[in-house]
């Protein structure tokens, strides 16, 4: 093609020029402005309503700086905030803030700090007995609570079973509840049946490990690539005997003011090298300690547990505990010295609670649980405070733990 054929291309026309002046382009807001038009939380820096008494995102507690409309008015101890409400109840069994100590309120804040209490499964207490009680808690570094924990007591008798769901494993959190409750509600029941005797009870606690393995199974996805896991640890108590059985690393101790004793015997790597002489300290500190040779979950290849029992030699506590605890205490004698400062003067679960406390201290790298029972377990004519706290809080000289 030639220059010759190409088309011919119109000349734009020039413009007569307008007389309507231009308005002026609007100033940029200063500083000060922009805040005023788009308030953010000082704490997060996220956009707060300027009405607002707390930072929706992180609770944080504001100074209005507008008034508030009549459906919006500040929360209050009877009345959450709606827009708290919208967002669905927030259920929670804490009543004192653990950031500040403050009064958590209907809505799920603190009504001090504005911190947001932690919800019914991060967070959740069982106190069957006045000698019986527990605390599961979710910790500070895991996004949940894997843990599980459930609890039982009558007439001198009580259950106490703590599992610990297995991280990598899918739905491990609800592996663990399930298996908890179920293995609480045989053991209840076999002891009605079977009363104090020892062999029956031992049967019993292999038999509900099996009922929690399969309740397990039943709860959690047949086509996982990565079946939910979780650890079993049981303590069954009937007057001065105490009978336990375990998978995996959850732990069963005897604390008393002489005597101290790690019951249960851990399924994981760490043990197989303290089986092989290598002291506990340096084992559990090896990268794969915490790797566990036995657990439950549908993939696991063997769920007959360890079981034992304990004539009670002494007045002390039964601990039934996860990792996220003896992780910072593992040693009877470590764990007695906490235990003491723990259970002086109060409850057990107000105990399991301080305990938890100290634990998240430490750094909370784990979920927690604690459960507590004053043994031997007290009879019709003698009440609880007769027990009294098991350790004394004086120090005393401790022995060597191997």
């Amino acid at each position: 093609m030639t220059d010759s054929e190409w088309p011919t291309m119109p000349q734009p026309v020039p413009e007569e020029p307008s007389t309507t002046p231009t308005p002026p382009l609007p100033e940029e807001p200063s500083a000060s402005e922009a805040s005023r038009r788009a308030p953010a939380c000082p704490d997060c820096g996220a956009p707060i309503d300027p009405a607002a008494w707390y930072c929706e995102a992180c609770g944080n507690p504001l100074i209005p700086t507008a008034p508030a409309p009549a459906s919006a008015q500040p929360p209050s101890a009877d009345a959450p905030s709606t827009q708290t409400r919208r967002l669905g109840a927030r259920a929670s069994q804490l009543t004192s803030c653990p950031v500040c100590g403050g009064t958590v309120g209907s809505d799920g804040y603190c009504q001090t700090c504005g911190a947001k209490a932690p919800s019914a499964r991060d967070h959740f207490s069982e106190t069957p007995s006045e000698w019986v009680g527990g605390v599961c808690d979710r910790g500070v570094q895991h996004h949940r609570n894997e843990d599980a924990m459930a609890l039982w007591a009558e007439d001198g008798r009580a259950v106490l079973v703590v599992c610990d769901g297995v991280s990598t494993s899918i739905d491990s959190d609800v592996a663990a509840m399930a298996a908890a409750e179920k293995a609480r509600d045989v053991l209840a029941e076999r002891l009605g049946a079977t009363g104090p005797d020892d062999a029956a009870l031992a049967e019993a606690l292999v038999a509900a490990t099996a009922e929690a393995n399969a309740a397990v199974v039943a709860t959690t996805a047949a086509d996982s690539t990565n079946a939910a896991s979780a650890t079993f640890a049981a303590a069954v108590v009937v007057g001065d005997r105490v009978h336990y059985a375990n998978l995996g690393d959850s732990r069963v101790y005897f604390i008393g003011a002489t005597q101290q004793q790690l019951l249960s015997v851990d399924d994981s790597m760490a043990q197989a090298f303290i089986a092989e002489g290598m002291p506990r300290e340096e084992a559990e500190a090896l990268p794969r300690a915490h790797a566990i040779t036995k657990w439950l979950g549908r993939d696991s290849l063997d769920i007959v547990p360890r079981t034992g029992v304990l004539a009670v030699p002494e007045p002390g506590w039964l601990v039934v505990c996860s990792d996220g605890l003896w992780n910072y205490a593992s040693a009877p004698e470590e764990l007695a010295a906490q235990v003491a400062t723990a259970t002086a003067g109060t409850d057990p679960t107000s105990s399991a609670q301080r305990l938890v406390a100290w634990a998240n201290a430490q750094g909370g790298h784990d979920n927690i649980t604690v459960a507590l029972a004053r043994v031997p377990a007290p009879t019709a004519e003698a009440s609880s405070p007769t027990l009294g706290a098991a350790v004394p809080t004086e120090p005393k000289e401790q022995p060597d733990h191997g």
